[in-house]
């Protein structure tokens, strides 16, 4: 793996300002006085994954949460440029109310964002994250793997131009795994820009554009997917 100071930026030249849809630079964040992140500069582009990898504690979820504007940095700005009801974020949780069904929660999460989804919106998504036969059962039955998917599905729903997913296969199972992969090269044909924290690597990384590897803090490698050697890295 090239060092830090060959591989920041490697092989990215100049970026047509209309492409980037989120531009990072010199973040740092402590907690309490612990650093957690030092000096990282990154950019996600339009129709393009930019895959976040490190070891555990590396700080990818924090990062993530800095760049969806769900935590402040210590230093370093954010250039988010697009509008925030343009942007889905997907964590760790999947914040479903577990006593309304698929279609209401659905319902409930375009309202949200401003606008009243129609019935032939929800059933398309549904039918996207193959959950059409349980559209009227309560999101609380689910499984995690079918949760997941409904969780993807009020992603879609809001068509968003910049997505933020945190680890989003982990507690899938394969069939579910599969689903979302492909749906994250819908997502990047259909324009959005993806910032994707992932530990699949073997499995993911031929889905990137770009590749972020944070170690010690920093950024150890910010460049092209296919010049990215995960060799070694233990997540």
């Amino acid at each position: 793996m090239a060092d830090a100071d060959t591989a920041t930026g490697a092989g990215t030249g100049p970026e047509p300002e209309g492409d980037v849809r989120l531009a990072v630079s010199g973040v740092g964040k402590f907690f309490g006085s612990r650093l957690v992140l030092r000096d990282v500069s990154v950019s996600a582009r339009a129709g393009e994954a930019l895959l976040v990898v490190g070891g555990n504690g590396a700080g990818k979820t924090t990062l993530l949460k800095i760049m969806a504007g769900l935590c402040r940095p210590s230093a370093g700005t954010v250039d988010l440029r697009v509008a925030p009801e343009a942007s889905a974020y997907l964590g760790h949780a999947t914040f479903l109310y577990p006593r309304l069904s698929a279609q209401a929660n659905l319902l409930f999460w375009g309202r949200m964002y401003g606008f009243a989804p129609s019935q032939e919106a929800i059933a398309a998504v549904l039918s996207r994250v193959g959950l059409s036969r349980v559209g009227d059962e309560p999101a609380g039955t689910f499984s995690r793997g079918m949760a997941q998917r409904l969780n993807l599905a009020r992603v879609f729903l809001i068509g968003p131009k910049l997505v933020f997913l945190d680890e989003p296969g982990t507690g899938l199972d394969p069939a579910s795994q599969d689903l979302l992969r492909r749906e994250i090269i819908a997502l990047k044909a259909s324009g959005a820009a993806v910032v994707w924290v992932s530990h699949h690597l073997n499995s993911d990384l031929p889905l990137a554009e770009r590749v972020l590897f944070l170690k010690d803090t920093r950024a150890a490698y910010f460049g092209p997917a296919e010049g990215f050697d995960a060799g070694g890295l233990t997540c």
